[in-house]
């Protein structure tokens, strides 16, 4: 998808939220259990309750490869619903890949190509020939870890190397990648205080920002130090609004989570 593309839905539904679907057996409504396919019949029940709420739908991969090839199927059933119905939507394989070479390429054809997603994480840890294979596929994005909303990142992340944080050597070196104009950012909302000089290094990319709700994040000082002339921002949220009622009530209650992150949205659009 091109990014033109999304900041006109962001305009068009008055929202930059992302829904995270990292969905566990153990947290979903227990009725959905006798379904054949319980976590992807708790994806679209969540995805046709608040598709008009939010501008990016957001899988991580972790919690479907957990569950072996059942998970992978339920993934890809998931991936082809959102493609099919709501082609609009900007897709995100939360996948944090980090290698190199072929084994790189590899892991983007299984994101670009067979699941057809928009957008995958990346780790930067092992320098450029393990992002570039993902940049080299045209009107795909990769989301390079920058600095995180987890409180372990501020074990290698913030500490300086050659005068400057680890994280900030991060995004400057990204920038010179083949490319690089397909580079988005993960920005943890636990670390609003850094956005401002994040925007002096990269002021027009997008950044994906979890951490806001249940991780103590706020979206105002996110906004207020993140926000550029095209918005700017993806404000994932997973569960606060997956696991807002275990009952039959679900999607509608995770609607009503998604609708009130998407009315405060509004105040700063």
């Amino acid at each position: 998808m091109e990014l033109t593309r999304l900041v006109e839905q962001i305009r068009k539904k008055k929202s930059f939220l992302c829904i995270g679907l990292d969905v566990d057996l153990e947290k979903i409504p227990t009725h959905l259990l006798k379904d054949d396919d319980p976590v992807f019949a708790f994806n679209k029940a969540i995805i046709d309750a608040t598709n008009h709420l939010a501008v990016a739908l957001k899988p991580n991969i972790a919690f479907y490869e957990a569950l072996g090839i059942k998970g992978w199927e339920s993934l890809k059933k998931t991936i082809e619903y959102i493609n099919e119905n709501y082609p609009e939507l900007f897709t995100i394989a939360d996948a944090k890949r980090g290698d190199i070479g072929n084994t790189a390429s590899m892991y983007a054809k299984a994101f670009f190509e067979d699941l057809n997603f928009d957008a995958v994480t990346v780790a930067p840890y092992m320098g450029k020939d393990s992002v570039e294979p993902f940049l080299a596929f045209k009107e795909k994005h990769t989301i390079l870890l920058a600095l995180t909303s987890n409180p372990g990142a501020f074990d290698f992340q913030t500490k300086e190397l050659e005068g400057k944080p680890l994280y900030q050597n991060v995004l400057e070196t990204s920038k010179t990648y083949v490319n690089s104009e397909n580079l988005m950012y993960v920005i943890g909302a636990t670390k609003a205080e850094y956005l401002k000089d994040i925007r002096e290094i990269i002021p027009e990319s997008f950044l994906l920002v979890p951490g806001v709700g249940a991780q103590g994040g706020s979206l105002e000082e996110v906004c207020k130090y993140g926000m550029n002339d095209n918005v700017g921002l993806l404000v994932n949220s997973s569960r606060g609004i997956l696991y807002a009622s275990k009952g039959e009530d679900f999607a509608q209650k995770a609607a009503e989570k998604a609708f009130e992150l998407q009315s405060q949205m509004t105040k700063f659009l």
